[in-house]
């Protein structure tokens, strides 16, 4: 299972969507929604990035969190995007602050 596949199907579940329901909301046609999904989760077929982008704001999460290949740096961008643009702005401001102190 590729990386894209796993976040795809743990957002998912954890946001409380069937295949079907992501699929018709990010746009694809109703009749292959559920089936596209699954393909998409099972990493038979990749989506294209504008497919993933409208996944991605159904979802509310930025486009990056899929492409993550370590988990808590996948969570850490989740939590990021939930928050408003000042706190965002205090946690950059942090981060550098950490990331430099030596």
């Amino acid at each position: 299972m590729s990386t894209f596949s796993k976040r795809l199907k743990e957002a998912r579940k954890a946001r409380g969507f069937s295949q079907e329901r992501l699929g018709i909301d990010a746009g694809i046609e109703p009749a292959s929604a559920s089936a596209r999904m699954n393909q998409y989760e099972k990493g038979v077929h990749q989506p294209g990035e504008s497919t993933v982008q409208q996944i991605a704001s159904v979802l509310n999460l930025p486009l990056a969190y899929f492409y993550c290949a370590d988990d808590d740096t996948a969570y850490l961008l989740q939590c990021f995007h939930s928050l408003k643009k000042g706190e965002q702005k205090e946690v950059i401001e942090l981060a550098a602050r950490l990331a430099t102190r030596g």
